[in-house]
């Protein structure tokens, strides 16, 4: 009895072990877990015998005690077992309420005696085996075999307690064959699971792959292996059997095989993990594709191979470059558009290289639109550049940089030879009526040229010197050249500067104004000033009217400027009145625009008024030019300024405007006789025209004013032509505040000698 007992409990514990060893490799069934626990539980039954059986009731009942707990683990387990098997797992929560029910379970049964209590944990066995049966008998197969030998087993447990000792042999045998039977049956039955899970992953995969829509290959040096619908569909193939054994020469450009086999060498040496490519591919009609590749190894028959998957890219590739170009091409032309130029710009800047660039604008283009409608010079513009990319193929690319601007650059190492061959084959173009149906027009264009580095370095310079270039050559009727020259590179971006700047200038004050003394020619006595506006920019100094009036005027800037200058000359007069109790009138010149305001003399009453000044000490000068160009609108402006006792000169007389019906019309005080008419005296001529103008002057009654004089030959001359009062550097330069009043103090004190330069 005692060899088979140690029989019985080496199989159970080698039996365990399998089963465990199974469920250590394979930890998704638990199965073999809990049944190779019970099993090694089993291990605890010949213990409990041989102790039982030592002598003693405390022997047996230690042996009962063995016996029981054993039963009851090898209960609890093998239903755990069950569970996990039949795929109804026992919830985690239940687990605590089971050892709870077999501990009590257990205590229970100990007072029973022996043959009860192992009849009774028996009876809980055949209760496990009849749901195991339950349970595991749909299922068919090994699960099947398992709930019949678990079945037997547990009717095999019933021969002791029913039979008696003489049965306990029996029992240990049949029990050893039945466990050892049963556990070959499970390890068969995981074995089985585990095909079938693999089977089912590797069904899963292939679905996967043959229904994906990228392209999955495995290739080993220049063998495609496998290749899944996706990636024949990719190249145009209905199978694999129609693959060249170079397949990847027959799709790849030529220039990358060689980089391909090295890659696939990396791979499958495993000096690379894993590579990422792009690019252009063939399918085997000669179609191109777009396509992007990652490969890696693996082990494909036991031996290694690359894995390659190739996701399409063509209409992603096809749609971004549709984009590219409308955003680099002009929609009525189809010519490259204004970024295109700029981007060719900077690439040919980037690398230094010599370029001509010429901008053309159509002349009078407008004219199309407005006689034939848009549609007409829709038309016009695009045969325009139709027949300029056909007149220059191969000598400059053409673009269109908006509405009837093109570009048209001429990559050379000699560009102004280039230039020339350009201009020349546009001027023949043009001198040809440009074709269109039911139509047949001529163009003219203006066009401005820039040869790159010598009139700028950066595409933003040579824009800004084509253009004004351009706009230069508007002035010459008919198709006109203009080359660029180096002012042009600056003039229209500090314009802009200058204007940002004035706004700011304005705003902040920096204007202020100097006095330049106007005297008596014969006495030298102190007769008036002329305020003049400087602008104390910063960062870069005082800065003269001539350099900032035209981008006052230009902005419209002038009017608030003027207010400035007004007041600020107001203020200065009224400090002087106060100061000496009398001054000399303050000469202010006034913009047009200003003038064009039918406010603008209450304007200057209430500041006048403001400021306590008296009428008498503020004069206005106006330029001959602006008189001329609104005589009508000034007449009433000037005579509300007379009302007030305002005095008005014109100045810069003489430059071209003159007309003595302005001079008799005009409710005047006074003519400055412009410094270019004073620059050449005392040259004959020049005197007698400065003579006839202060004749003229003194029939009609007005003062006339020299300004500009420079030297002490030209005062003797305009005061033997007849002017007495004289301004300019001779006398005075231009003198701060400060300056100027002592001037003035000296002049109210006593008749006052010139002096010259202070």
């Amino acid at each position: 009895m005692n060899v088979v007992m140690l029989i019985n409990s080496a199989i159970c514990l080698a039996m365990g072990t399998a089963l465990l060893a199974a469920w250590s490799r394979d930890r998704t069934q638990a199965f073999l877990r809990m049944i190779g626990l019970a099993f090694l539980a089993h291990v605890g039954l010949p213990l409990g015998w041989l102790v039982m059986n030592a002598g003693g009731e405390a022997a047996r009942l230690a042996g009962l005690a063995i016996l029981v707990a054993t039963g009851l683990a090898s209960v609890g387990l093998i239903a755990l077992g069950v569970a996990y098997l039949a795929d109804r797992p026992l919830p985690s929560r239940r687990l605590p309420l089971l050892v709870l029910g077999l501990v009590v379970t257990g205590v229970l049964l100990l007072p029973l005696g022996e043959r009860p209590m192992l009849l009774s944990v028996a009876t809980l066995q055949l209760g496990v085996a009849l749901t195991a049966a339950w349970l595991l008998w749909p299922q068919g197969g090994a699960e099947r075999l398992a709930a019949l030998l678990l079945l037997l087993l547990t009717l095999n447990h019933f021969q002791y307690p029913l039979l008696g000792p003489e049965a306990a042999a029996r029992q240990a045998v049949a029990g050893t064959l039945l466990r050892l039977a049963l556990g070959l049956t499970l390890l068969h039955a995981a074995v089985r699971r585990s095909a079938q899970e693999s089977q089912r992953a590797r069904d899963r995969l292939g679905h996967l792959t043959e229904h994906s829509h990228q392209g999955v290959a495995v290739v080993r040096g220049e063998h495609l292996l496998y290749a899944n619908p996706a990636l024949l569909r990719m190249y145009g193939l209905n199978s694999l059997t129609e693959v060249h054994t170079l397949w990847r020469d027959a799709t790849m450009p030529e220039g990358e095989r060689e980089g391909a086999r090295e890659r696939h060498r990396q791979l499958i040496s495993g000096e690379m993990a894993q590579a990422s490519w792009s690019g252009l591919r063939y399918r085997f009609d000669g179609t191109p594709i777009r396509l992007r590749f990652t490969a890696w190894r693996i082990d494909w028959d036991g031996q290694p191979a690359e894995q390659v998957v190739v996701t399409d890219e063509t209409a992603q590739h096809d749609a971004t470059a549709a984009l590219l170009h409308q955003a680099t091409h002009d929609e009525l032309t189809g010519a490259p558009n204004r970024s295109a130029l700029q981007a060719r710009l900077r690439e040919l800047c980037a690398a230094r290289a010599g370029f001509a660039l010429l901008l053309l604008d159509v002349d009078r283009f407008a004219l199309f639109n407005e006689a034939h409608g848009p549609s007409v010079g829709d038309a016009v513009l695009r045969a325009l550049a139709g027949s300029l990319a056909g007149a220059l193929q191969g000598r400059a690319e053409v673009m269109r940089l908006g509405e009837d601007e093109f570009a048209l650059l001429a990559p050379a190492e000699a560009p102004d030879r280039a230039a020339q061959h350009v201009a020349q084959a546009v001027r023949e173009l043009l001198a040809q009526p440009l074709p269109l149906p039911g139509h047949e027009f001529y163009l003219d264009a203006s066009i401005g040229v820039v040869l790159h580095p010598v009139h700028g370095r950066d595409p933003e310079a040579l824009l800004r010197a084509a253009n004004a270039a351009m706009h230069e050559a508007k002035h010459t009727p008919g198709t006109s050249l203009q080359y660029a020259e180096q002012r042009f590179e600056h003039g229209s971006g500090l314009s802009l500067l200058a204007e940002q700047a004035l706004r700011a200038g304005l705003r902040n004050e920096e204007f202020s104004l100097v006095y330049q003394p106007k005297v008596d020619g014969v006495s030298g006595a102190l007769l008036g000033f002329e305020a003049l506006a400087r602008w104390d920019r910063p960062g870069i100094g005082r800065v003269g009217p001539h350099e900032f009036i035209p981008a006052a005027e230009r902005t419209g800037l002038i009017v608030p400027l003027g207010r400035l200058i007004l007041a600020q000359a107001c203020s200065q007069t009224a400090t002087w009145h106060a100061e000496f109790g009398r001054g000399v009138p303050v000469a202010v010149n006034v913009s047009p625009l200003e003038l064009l305001d039918p406010a603008f003399p209450d304007d200057v009453a209430r500041l006048l008024r403001r400021h306590g000044v008296p009428p008498g000490l503020l004069s206005l000068e106006i330029t001959e030019s602006a008189a001329v160009a609104h005589i009508g609108a000034l007449r009433g402006r000037l005579a509300a300024l007379r009302a007030l006792g305002i005095e008005v000169a014109l100045d810069d007389f003489g430059i071209g405007f003159s007309s003595l019906n302005m001079l008799r019309s005009l409710p005047l005080h006074a003519v400055k006789i412009d410094r270019s008419l004073i620059e050449p005296m005392p040259a004959p001529d020049a005197t007698a025209i400065v003579q006839a103008i202060c004749a003229i002057a003194q029939t009609l009654k007005l003062e006339v004013v020299a300004e500009g004089i420079e030297s002490q030959a030209q005062a003797e001359a305009v005061l033997a032509a007849g002017c007495t009062v004289m301004q300019g550097n001779l006398h005075a330069r231009p003198l701060a505040p400060e300056e100027a009043g002592r001037w003035l103090a000296r002049s109210l004190g006593a008749p006052l000698r010139v002096l010259r330069n202070p």
